[in-house]
């Protein structure tokens, strides 16, 4: 019966071309806004490590100013760490792994004559920052822990630049000279565009990760200018990068991977431990607060996906729901059009059921129409807020399966909606009434 069905609704469809194309239309226009919105939420507020997002920890450390909140106006713990808190936690090794990483910005200068210098973005960190985090590699692999303490020049090429700098070769034991110095390539990740980038929401929850990799003790070592955030509650005691570094400045992202529940109690009664002893110091003002958020809760804590963006969404869904009323409204009109047809079909014997059933698969039908077309209007949609905002919004306007899918089944939904009451009040005319006005 569902082909049978299936073939009077195209036949009904094709029978009015106007009125269909009116309420594809409608169904395509609130598609295509609400699926540009939803899909830019969904990939903001994505897991973007699934496999172990519940076991990578972001550690916060309370060492800010009692008196005065943070510039985001709580009194919440910074969202970096201090140059000595987080040398003193690589020290101490109490996690499975842990690594402290900043970015900062070079200029590599490529080994051909004819090729000009350029301006890079670096994460310096540790050896366990490839492992922790999943990174795959194209050719060679990440450097060991030996590398970290004795300050190697190695350096990890993205993808991206090793296509820039040696044509996409395999670049493992050569050397790439990035701030005057010569550094050996040790490895070329594959793609990596994490979304968000998690690693380092407070310098950009959407921009693009770095394009090579060095040991953190390198970058402080050769003083290698920073490019992220700095924050700092006290005056600097002194001049020169070594009274910086022993400040209350913080502007190192420190995370931790603990695979268990015991684990990640083990490793806060350690944190609460530390600050206790930094308190006889003189330092760590505040009470304890210390804090572990895993993947997602620091994505929430640091509100990646913004009330703007929430905002727009609803309004989206909102300009769905009148589309689906002027679609309701055309959808009635040709259903009680059909009055003579439906009531000439029921005292033939169909059955009121049958008929309801017929003219939702129709509405289906209508809706299938208005998903596909609202894809295309969705992509434009994409491709517009590309073009209004640029590089900023990057790796947040592409549509996957999931949102395909996603486009066609709420497209069909809306349809079958919207179709109920027109459905009902057409199966529920009186056919003895309507056949005597034939």
């Amino acid at each position: 019966m569902f082909s049978y069905y299936l073939k009077l609704g195209l036949l009904s469809i094709r029978r009015n071309p106007l009125m269909t194309t009116l309420m594809i239309a409608a169904i395509a226009v609130g598609i295509g806004a609400s699926m540009s919105i939803i899909t830019v939420n969904y990939v903001m507020s994505g897991n973007p490590i699934p496999q172990k997002s519940d076991q990578l920890f972001h550690v916060q450390l309370d060492s800010w100013d009692p008196n005065n909140p943070n510039d985001d106006g709580s009194f919440d713990p910074p969202d970096q760490m201090t140059y000595t808190d987080a040398m003193a936690l690589m020290k101490a090794g109490k996690a499975y792994r842990q690594i402290a990483s900043n970015k900062s910005s070079m200029v590599l200068v490529p080994q051909g004559d004819d090729e000009r210098p350029f301006s890079i973005l670096s994460r310096n960190t540790w050896a366990d920052f490839f492992p922790m985090f999943d990174l795959q590699f194209i050719y060679g692999s990440g450097w060991d822990d030996a590398a970290d303490y004795n300050m190697e020049r190695v350096t990890v090429l993205s993808k991206e630049t090793n296509e820039r700098v040696f044509g996409g070769e395999n670049s493992v034991g050569r050397t790439v000279r990035l701030a005057g110095m010569d550094f050996q390539v040790v490895g070329v990740l594959d793609e990596f565009h994490p979304v968000p980038k998690f690693y380092d929401v407070t310098n950009g929850a959407f921009n693009e990760p770095e394009e090579v990799y060095i040991p953190f003790n390198v970058g402080i070592e050769y003083e290698i200018p920073r490019a992220g955030n700095t924050n700092c509650w006290k005056p600097i005691d002194g001049e020169g990068f070594e009274a910086f570094l022993n400040s209350e400045c913080a502007f190192i992202q420190f995370w931790a991977e603990l695979r268990s529940d015991e684990e990640e109690q083990e490793y806060m009664d350690f944190l609460n431990a530390y600050a206790e002893q930094q308190k006889e110091f003189g330092r760590f003002p505040r009470p304890l607060n210390n804090r572990l958020n895993d993947v997602m809760e620091w994505m929430e804590d640091q509100e990646v996906v913004e009330d703007d963006a929430r905002v727009m969404l609803g309004l989206s869904l909102l300009f769905l729901v009148v589309c689906l009323l002027n679609t309701i409204g055309l959808l009635l009109a040709k259903y009680l059009g059909k009055s003579s047809e439906i009531s000439l079909r029921r005292a033939l014997g169909a059955s009121r059921s049958a008929l309801f059933v017929q003219h939702m698969i129709e509405s289906g039908l209508i809706g299938l129409g208005g998903g596909i077309f609202g894809l295309a209007l969705a992509w434009l949609g994409l491709r517009g807020i590309e073009m209004l905002f640029g590089d900023m919004v990057e790796n947040l306007v592409g549509m996957d399966w999931v949102m395909v899918l996603t486009a066609i089944g709420l497209a069909i939904l809306s349809a079958l909606l919207a179709g109920l009451y027109p459905t009902w009040r057409a199966c529920s005319i009186s056919t003895a009434k309507q056949l005597k006005l034939q």
